[in-house]
């Protein structure tokens, strides 16, 4: 039998059967690999290899950030500041719940850690102002997706890891198409404000502003450690991160006193729990795509793409179709792993830019983060909103929408999305 029929029949099936993706992957790769007659120690050594990686250190030290920052109370006043900043305008709290996201997603990475503590205040918030329910869901959801987007971002740092793509040059990337679905976001918001009669509430005050910057200020500052240590060579993604954790224990313990030194066990036992989940995965779907590289299907693929058209932007705009698809049933880190041979073989065959590439591949997965059946992050805000999946899905429609507009701009305008990344890192273009 095709060993691609077996990989993905047995995958397909165990999926049926309710198995968790992660075991699915690795049984699926087990079996081929079986069916091939390879050794059983390919399974050992690929998801060995898959985890063997300097670079994704610092997924745990950004995970262990976000937890910092959660605990240390820093997600309360980056409301307070986001309340003076634009709390004032025309649907004010949908406002602030793009703003927190994008402030929060440039400290943690994480886009499930956003939505789940971002939306236990304001989703219910929004409720009591008259904000309709699935809205508030759907925001809440599409919100957070700024966190696989606006660096620091863990799916970046595991693209730049399997890839040997750099992880700076894709931070940086990932600035502008951040800022401007964040923007783009806060357009759709006063337009269902205006819709649904909802007012301002509140006056600017510049005192209050004042008041509110200072004590989210310190916090406000880790981003520009990260990205101004790794743009000015000072050290790595992953040196960042050890170092950005560093200064929000600081922060948390010693500046603001929220956590007592007695809670670092549990914070630390919690962090590492979290982090073994995903590796897991990780490691699992490293064996399916050392498969895949394997059985020549990355070349299969890549041969047939070409054979539809030649053109850059046909291509790009196929691959980010694919992941849209992939995205609705694999979570994005998974995903990335196991089709970065494809990718990355199509980057050769037509002569694209791995950063630009990259980018427009992890801005199309973070979509899958709010498209049924995966969609952690809408899952999250609909048992926090209490709304069923179905309404909140056609709520964030729109939403999906505005991503895919700017996921478009990045492949039509690449010398615009690719400024920052080319100025700062030259060598990598």
């Amino acid at each position: 039998m095709n060993p691609l029929l077996v990989l993905i029949g047995s995958f397909l099936l165990l999926i049926a059967l309710s198995v968790p993706i992660a075991f699915a992957i690795g049984l699926a790769s087990i079996i081929t690999i079986t069916q091939l007659g390879l050794p059983l120690t390919s399974v050992v050594n690929q998801m060995f290899a898959s985890i063997n990686s300097f670079p994704l250190l610092a997924v745990p030290f950004f995970l262990l950030l976000g937890r910092l920052m959660n605990d240390g109370g820093i997600t309360d006043r980056l409301l307070n500041f986001a309340d003076s900043t634009v709390g004032h305008v025309r649907g004010g709290l949908g406002h602030i719940n793009v703003m927190v996201s994008m402030m929060f997603a440039s400290l943690s990475g994480s886009a499930a850690a956003d939505t789940a503590s971002v939306g236990a205040v304001l989703i219910p918030a929004m409720k009591k102002s008259g904000y309709p329910a699935p809205f508030a869901v759907a925001l809440t959801a599409a919100s957070s997706v700024l966190g696989g987007i606006i660096p620091p971002s863990i799916l970046m740092v595991i693209y730049g890891a399997f890839g040997n793509v750099s992880v700076g040059a894709l931070f940086m990337g990932g600035v502008l198409p951040g800022v401007l679905v964040g923007l783009m976001q806060m357009g759709y918001v006063y337009y269902v404000a205006k819709r649904h009669g909802i007012k301002a509430t509140g006056k600017f005050s510049f005192s209050k502003v004042g008041r509110t910057a200072l004590t989210a200020a310190p916090p406000m500052m880790l981003p520009l450690v990260v990205l101004g240590g790794i743009t000015a060579g000072v050290f790595t993604a992953t040196e960042a991160a050890s170092v950005a954790v560093l200064v929000g224990g600081l922060l948390a313990f010693v500046f603001y006193r929220a956590i007592h030194i007695k809670q670092l066990p549990g914070i630390l036992a919690d962090s590492v729990v979290g982090f073994s989940l995903p590796m897991f995965a990780v490691a699992s779907a490293g064996i399916m795509g050392w498969l895949i590289s394997y059985l020549g299907i990355a070349q299969e693929v890549a041969d047939f793409i070409l054979s539809v058209t030649q053109a850059r932007v046909g291509i790009m705009l196929m691959v980010m179709f694919f992941m849209l698809v992939i995205g609705t049933v694999l979570s994005p880190v998974t995903a990335v792993i196991i089709f970065l041979p494809i990718i990355q073989g199509l980057c050769v065959s037509a002569d694209i830019n791995q950063i630009h590439m990259g980018l427009v591949v992890i801005l199309s997965l973070t979509l899958g983060l709010i498209t049924p059946p995966y969609g952690i992050c809408l899952l999250i805000a609909t048992q926090i909103g209490e709304v069923s999946m179905g309404r909140a899905f056609v709520a964030v429609m729109p939403l999906i929408v505005l991503i895919m507009l700017v996921i478009i701009a990045m492949i039509m305008l690449p010398s615009v999305f690719l400024y920052l990344p080319q100025m700062m890192f030259p060598k990598t273009f």
